[in-house]
């Protein structure tokens, strides 16, 4: 198809560095963010795939910052993995497509913003970690992710969420959708609401350790979900970390809080069945070996100690930010049913009281690593 959601997709196609012939496109559903769309070019007979993509400046209120960023990290990663090795190098990070101009987007008229990826064939992703080898390979990737990002100076790469992980103010924010209700919600969701209250002090802690100096900024990747890690579809390997779209200056235990949420969990993120929701131990220990096998060259001891208390922050700001969506009407997160948003926050909470159960247990795991 050449028109999509109202969108002439060979059109934008054509404002973009792609010397090849518009085959059809079509949208993917993956990811709560941005419009994806799925093109297929022909170049010399042989059929090339892209993502393009229309980014959400809803959400990312300053677009030009998001790709200004997109294109440093990926310009240096490349570097980077170019180095090492440069067999499929543009399998093994995010390949940026410029405009006929040069620029990292394209914005259109209406004052849509657009970028285009080359498309990475071979792979599979997943919601779930299936095993905890499969835990312990992403950790390896995103602790070498931030490795390799480490010699970038924080103070170059933009704040294009600003706070994105001040639990404060998610905190705040919650309360004032709870006050105003203005979706008529509140009611269905107060055990909820009751449960963040009780646990609020947990919010700041990662906060509190870097203003008394103990935790530095770093570039990280603030999504480090296991759906944003690509497998090869041969070896099961990981090849590629996508969605750099939060990449900016954060702590180095927003990227690791994340995994222990996404990879620990045998759930989904909006599963309904909350007893098939806890930590598995297992996991975490593959997790932070694999992490500190790569971060362990650059964490100072302060990051290392706080570590096993990053998940249980990290989750509950997460919940936060689902129950305060789903207060106010479903208007961040995309969902897919009614209660989506509910359904995904009860599963953080169910999460938190499962880290918080096991968090001596973890300690003493990092403390053996390191």
């Amino acid at each position: 198809m050449t028109e999509v959601n109202g969108f002439n997709l060979e059109k934008l196609v054509g404002q973009f560095q792609i010397v090849a012939e518009f085959v059809e496109g079509h949208a993917w559903t993956k990811g709560h963010i941005n419009d994806t769309y799925i093109v297929t070019c022909r170049q010399g007979g042989t059929p090339i795939r892209y993502i393009l993509q229309r980014i959400n400046h809803h959400v990312f209120l300053y677009p030009e910052l998001v790709m200004q960023n997109v294109k440093m990290t990926t310009d240096h990663l490349r570097k980077k993995i170019g180095e090492e090795d440069k067999h499929d190098l543009t399998r093994r990070t995010m390949t940026l497509v410029p405009t006929r101009g040069g620029a990292p987007y394209y914005r259109d008229r209406d004052g849509n913003y657009w970028r285009t990826y080359v498309f990475i064939e071979r792979v599979t992703s997943t919601h779930v970690a299936a095993q905890p080898s499969q835990a312990g390979q992403v950790g390896r990737a995103f602790g070498l992710f931030q490795k390799r990002l480490a010699d970038l100076p924080p103070e170059k790469v933009q704040e294009t969420i600003p706070e994105f992980h001040n639990g404060l103010l998610r905190f705040e924010a919650l309360e004032k959708a709870a006050a105003e209700d203005s979706a008529g919600r509140v009611a269905g969701a107060q055990a909820e609401i009751d449960f963040c209250r009780k646990h609020r002090g947990i919010v700041s802690l990662l906060l509190d350790a870097q203003a008394r100096g103990e935790l530095p900024l770093r570039i990280t990747h603030n999504d480090t979900k296991i759906d944003n890690v690509l497998f090869d579809s041969d070896s099961g390997e990981v090849v590629c970390i996508v969605d750099l779209d939060t990449v900016m200056p954060g702590l180095a235990h927003y990227d690791f809080g994340d995994m222990m949420r996404t990879l620990t969990s045998p759930a989904d993120e909006d599963e309904r069945n909350l007893a098939k929701v806890n930590m598995r131990m297992e996991y975490f220990e593959e997790l932070a070996k694999g992490y500190l096998a790569e971060a362990g060259e650059f964490l100072n001891q302060a990051e290392r100690d706080h570590l096993a208390i990053s998940g249980k922050v990290i989750t509950l700001i997460l919940g936060i930010r689902f129950l305060t969506d789903h207060l106010n009407g479903d208007s961040y997160f995309r969902v897919h049913r009614e209660g989506q948003n509910l359904d995904r926050a009860r599963v953080q909470f169910k999460l938190v009281e499962s880290m918080m159960e096991q968090e001596e247990a973890m300690k003493s795991v990092i403390a053996a690593l390191s």
